[in-house]
């Protein structure tokens, strides 16, 4: 790794800046978006299939691309997402990329980091004590306890906090009420670190958080608690980006991780404003597959902040696009099955009005003439630019033919799939059943009620986020490959004031995840001279 000062130097970040975390990595002050000029640079949006249990390859390839564009002489930064210690403990394990496209120091990145995850627990957490400490002296705003809609948060996947019963144990430990913890990626406040672009403008985020009603049925706000400047005191070093570094010493801003099958999915509005005020070319990694981390750039990030993507990088594999099939097997005519899904994000990133390029993402042991029939279809039945890659090898020098597709790409008008003033329910239709090609949409009594009451107290023009299964089209993860006509069921919804979106659950999905029966945490290990073993990409 190079000192994290000539990393600075290569992107244009002056020295006063930088807040070092050590060597190697660095917080980047906001006040340097005061010298920078507005989105000079372009956004590629990497965005993937439906992900299976074999990896597509996103961030290896949003990392390879950053370096590729470098090395065919432009200014390059890759943004990414902090990587949560749910997934690093649970199934998924880091997420820095691999091989010689990894974001450094990988360790530090995936375990602590610069204490920004820590810095939201604590914020998430507090506003949940001080709201049960108002209801236990006295409940001087009229809280109707049952309406309380603020969870707390943890950083681990721990499915036994799903649901719970807080204040046991007599009045001195207050009021018995059923509550529950989400997992820190989330929670709100992580959805507003992720959406802030400002100290004041996270300061009205915090404020403006609805965490329950009055018995009248008034929403109310954090603001009327009088902590938003506590919250303010706890996020105040965890919204500036944090700097580090790729494998070929390419910059990369590694900043807030809302994940996206639950929340927007995508690196900070921070960290994307400097990057485009900075670099060339901008590489942002979208979580899961297009459905999802694409979907809600579109309709909820770029409104929001008002950076559009130039150009759109579907990532694919040989492996994963065989398994959408519904069989294990890599052979010619499970691609051929397993190919309608690819096609279905294709034609679904287009709607949004950008070019889409598909990149294959190689693995050691793909057959060539697998890859060469899925890189024919892309190109000469899907119309799409199409790039074998092999960043994970071969580093940047892997990426070079995709990196020169990215930069002859002419761009697009991005367009979000509905306007402002649609109402709720009907936006939700219009995601479902034109990105996710449901026949009904079915939205239950209760969440019904939830989206009349929100849109009677003058939230109707916010976006929606719906809450889905990453592994399926459909609210039904076993619905594999690219189904259409089902019943796509909207069982809850919640307002996010502060994040300024509408959550709507579909199906049975959980904000906090469980562990599996053989978790990655049982594979990591300190060794003696103090590195991290089992985090390696």
């Amino acid at each position: 790794m190079l000192p994290i000062l000539e990393i600075a130097e290569r992107l244009g970040v002056p020295a006063r800046y930088l807040h070092s975390y050590g060597p190697s990595m660095a917080k980047v002050h906001l006040d340097l978006l005061g010298e920078l000029p507005p989105q000079r640079g372009k956004l590629v949006l990497v965005t993937a299939i439906t992900p299976t249990i074999h990896g597509e390859g996103k961030t290896v390839t949003t990392i390879g691309l950053a370096q590729a564009l470098t090395k065919i002489g432009q200014r390059a930064v890759a943004t990414v997402r902090q990587p949560s210690l749910g997934p690093v403990f649970g199934q998924k394990g880091g997420a820095t990329g691999g091989g010689l496209s990894q974001v450094l120091p990988h360790d530090r990145i995936n375990v602590h980091f610069t204490g920004d995850f820590h810095a939201v627990a604590a914020a998430q957490n507090t506003l949940a004590a001080l709201i049960d400490a108002s209801i236990y002296h006295g409940n001087p705003l009229d809280l109707d306890p049952q309406s309380i809609d603020w969870p707390r948060a943890l950083d681990v996947n721990d499915r036994s906090l799903r649901e719970v019963i807080t204040g046991l144990g007599g009045r001195i430990n207050g009021a018995p009420r059923e509550s529950g913890f989400v997992i820190t990626a989330a929670s709100e406040i992580m959805a507003i670190l992720g959406l802030a672009s400002s100290l004041d403008d996270l300061r009205r985020r915090l404020g403006n958080i609805v965490f329950g009603a009055t018995r009248q049925g008034r929403f109310v706000r954090a603001d009327e608690l009088g902590i938003t400047g506590s919250l303010l005191m706890l996020m105040a070093d965890a919204i500036h980006p944090n700097l580090a570094q790729t494998t070929e010493g390419t910059p990369a801003l590694v900043h807030s991780g809302p994940f996206a099958n639950i929340a927007h999915g995508t690196a900070s509005v921070a960290s994307l404003r400097m990057a485009m005020g900075l670099a060339d070319y901008v590489v942002n990694e979208t979580g899961f597959a297009a459905d999802l981390g694409a979907e809600k750039f579109f309709d909820i990030v770029m409104p929001a902040s008002g950076i559009r993507p130039h150009v759109a990088v579907v990532v694919a594999s040989v492996r994963a696009v065989a398994a959408q099939s519904g069989s294990p097997d890599v052979t010619l005519e499970n691609l051929q099955t397993g190919i309608a899904n690819l096609t279905r994000h294709v034609e679904n990133t287009r709607k949004f009005g950008v070019p889409v390029i598909v990149a294959i993402n190689r693995f050691p042991k793909d057959d060539p003439a697998h890859l060469a029939w899925l890189a024919d279809y892309c190109r000469n039945t899907l119309g799409a630019p199409c790039a074998i890659s092999d960043v994970y090898g071969q580093g940047g020098e892997g990426g070079r033919e995709l990196a020169e597709l990215v930069v002859a790409s002419g761009g697009g008008d991005a367009q979000p799939l509905y306007e402002p003033t649609l109402p709720l329910a009907d936006k939700i239709r219009r995601v479902a059943t034109t990105i996710y090609r449901a026949g009904e949409v079915n939205i239950s009594a209760s969440a019904a009620r939830k989206l009349r009451k929100i849109e009677g107290d003058g939230f109707g023009h916010l976006p929606v986020c719906i809450a889905k299964t990453q592994y399926s089209f459909s609210d039904n993860a076993k619905l594999i490959n690219a189904p259409s006509g089902f019943e796509f069921t909207v069982s809850d919804a919640y307002l996010r004031a502060g994040a300024g979106f509408v959550t709507a659950v579909a199906g049975s999905m959980s904000l906090m995840p469980g562990l599996g029966k053989t978790p990655a945490a049982l594979h990591l290990d300190v060794a003696p001279n103090g590195a991290m073993i089992g985090l390696d990409g």
